[in-house]
């Protein structure tokens, strides 16, 4: 079991989706507050829950669906640059941080690649002889 959950991990860029994920949590929950406080946000309090689930998804979408990973790592990138306008500072600079490094990690995850088969008959090594 554990070793089936070490491949699965691998072969998707599972870091960059979690810190993802994590951000668009920390953004999504800072508005949820109290009703009274929640009524002094007006518009930037349903825009921050918006652009928090917009990061929850391209999070999961990191996750199972990792040949989409450039596509995802751009938009995540930018979604965590405008929740830095568009909501609290993209809660209060954690979000947006933690967006954008999430965001590069999917970007730059690369896939295993098999290694090169060696040559079937090896070349044998130059020996001197002794004269």
């Amino acid at each position: 079991m554990l070793l089936r959950w070490r491949r699965w991990r691998r072969g998707r860029p599972f870091w960059g989706g979690l810190v993802t994920v994590a951000a668009g949590v920390e953004i999504a929950v800072i508005p949820l507050a109290p009703m009274k406080v929640m009524l002094h946000q007006g518009v930037a309090g349903a825009m921050s829950v918006l652009l928090g689930a917009v990061l929850i998804v391209l999070g999961l979408s990191a996750w199972f669906t990792p040949h989409y990973r450039t596509l995802t790592g751009i938009l995540t990138a930018m979604i965590a640059a405008a929740a830095l306008v568009l909501s609290n500072l993209g809660g209060f600079l954690i979000g947006t941080v933690a967006g954008l490094i999430g965001g590069g990690l999917v970007f730059g995850w690369q896939p295993r690649t098999a290694p090169a088969p060696e040559p079937p008959h090896p070349i044998p090594p130059l020996v001197e002889e002794e004269a």
